[in-house]
């Protein structure tokens, strides 16, 4: 029960998930689970809350992704990094909520009740906060006027922190194309935030 304490088949590395943790979260540990989710919910957050540019929206689709890697994690290889393949869940998750939206939306409760845990209260905080309140706004709404591609890479470029050859096997594009949209990005923002400029 005691969460905090590393046992030594838990999450040794940041992105790596040992083959004893992979057995107990696909037998359905609940306390796995819970200590999976709380590894990676905040980076899952983040990254969907730049997409979307609303919180409430960015949670729900954080519960969604958390759901689906429960349902798919047989299908996931012990020894191989964790996050681009959350990436991957998160990214197939926001791409067909904004497909089905006037379709039946996917359901959180049963969600909940189906799986015993949901994503806890402070991954409402937005990630990334060392800006001021009102520069990660000004911040955020730039982001929203990018194209979609545009906006994804530059987030998983200088928000998530990930190379150019991960955005560009997500976005499956070529790692030239990446970087071009990475610059073009990066330009457009520079454009649209003439004293706010912390992108390297």
């Amino acid at each position: 029960m005691d969460s905090q304490t590393q046992q030594p088949d838990q999450l040794t590395a940041p992105d790596l998930l040992a083959a004893e943790v992979h057995a107990r979260l696909a037998a359905g540990d609940e306390a796995a689970w819970h200590e999976f989710v709380s590894t990676y919910e905040n980076r899952m957050y983040g990254y969907l809350y730049r997409l979307e540019g609303n919180s409430e929206d960015a949670l729900d689709l954080t519960q969604e992704v958390f759901y689906r890697a429960w349902r798919s994690i047989a299908t996931f290889h012990p020894g191989e990094r964790v996050l681009p393949w959350l990436y991957q869940v998160a990214r197939n998750t926001q791409i067909e909520s904004h497909r089905r939206k006037q379709h039946q939306r996917f359901s959180l409760d049963e969600a909940r009740e189906e799986v015993g845990f949901e994503v806890t209260s402070h991954a409402r905080t937005p990630v990334q906060a060392a800006e001021s309140e009102q520069a990660q706004d000004r911040v955020q709404r730039a982001l929203m006027k990018l194209a979609p591609e545009y906006r994804e890479a530059v987030v998983l470029r200088f928000v998530e922190d990930l190379p150019y050859e991960e955005i560009a096997r997500l976005q499956g594009i070529a790692t030239g194309t990446a970087k071009s949209r990475v610059f073009r990005a990066k330009e457009q923002l520079a454009e649209l935030l003439a004293d706010v400029a912390d992108l390297h």
